[in-house]
């Protein structure tokens, strides 16, 4: 069985430059799968495509590629994969002071200190917003450091003035938190993310992390403002979306596909989650024929 050890990701920008940045073709970023955080406030825009989120404890699916904006220390998966379909993902990491100590604090940087205030709940932009600033931050690929540095500068005002943006991380999880907490929380994603087409019973889970069941759940809503099992079926539901928009399969497959072994549960589930019936969700999306 793999290793489900807390990732903390070290984070190096390329010399010259006070910034991370890289573009990866399609799913050729290797990291996407793992659960991880680091310091550094992460800019992501993928071109295309459609998966999953989760950051924090926010799961969710996104269609026709991503804008999204990630705070310092807020855990998260990548968020492609070779299911994806995406043309390719731009990512920029940069510490919260990587300008230098105080200029944030400058009346210019005003906005720019805002959004990464805003950031520390994590933040998805909408469409306009998308198609105005995706092709303006894959064009940081081939200018000098300095004349990159300030097309990010006026890319971070714009996301700070932009309106079409939903929070996904609002009950707030950081990893400023002890390493013990870390290592648990890392080991039930993890698990949650390998095994939940399964049923996955308390005993288990509990056991991965060596605590009793009352106090593994006493302890999971504590950190997260959920239960275990409203998690699981989030997670549940966010497959759900995934193989109603992209799969050409009837809604009860996608159901058990999913690790519902009950398909009016996992109606109230979904509808719960999503505010809409399964089937309502996938007519929307226009992507497949039922």
């Amino acid at each position: 069985m793999k290793s489900l050890k807390a990732t903390f990701e070290v984070i190096e920008p390329a010399f010259g430059s006070s910034f991370y940045y890289s573009q990866y073709v399609q799913s050729a970023n290797v990291k996407a799968h793992v659960w991880h955080y680091h310091p550094e406030i992460e800019l992501v825009f993928v071109n295309g495509g459609s998966g999953k989120r989760q950051i924090g404890t926010h799961l969710s699916y996104y269609t026709d590629g991503d804008l999204i904006l990630i705070g310092s220390n807020l855990p998260h998966c990548g968020f492609t994969d070779s299911t994806t379909g995406n043309r390719n993902e731009t990512v920029i990491q940069m510490k919260p002071d990587f300008l230098g100590q105080g200029f944030l604090g400058i009346p210019e940087m005003k906005n720019i200190q805002h959004l990464f205030e805003r950031a520390k709940t994590g933040l998805a932009f909408g469409e306009e917003t998308k198609a105005r600033l995706g092709e303006k931050i894959e064009e940081l690929n081939d200018m000098p450091y300095f004349k990159r540095l300030l097309a990010l500068l006026d890319i971070l005002n714009d996301l700070e003035a932009a309106s079409d943006f939903k929070v996904l991380n609002a009950q707030g999880l950081t990893m400023e938190m002890q390493v013990q907490d870390n290592n648990r929380l890392n080991t039930v994603f993890n698990y949650v993310k390998d095994h939940f087409k399964e049923q996955i019973p308390l005993e288990e889970v509990a056991d991965k992390v060596s605590m009793t069941v009352p106090s593994f759940c006493r302890y999971f809503k504590k950190i997260t403002n959920k239960t275990f099992t409203r998690f699981v079926n989030e997670y549940r539901v966010v497959h759900a979306s995934k193989l109603l928009a992209e799969k050409p399969i009837g809604i009860t497959e996608v159901c058990y596909e999913s690790g519902f072994n009950n398909f009016s549960h996992f109606n109230k589930a979904f509808k719960e989650f999503t505010g809409k019936s399964a089937s309502q969700y996938r007519k929307e999306l226009k992507s497949v024929i039922e």
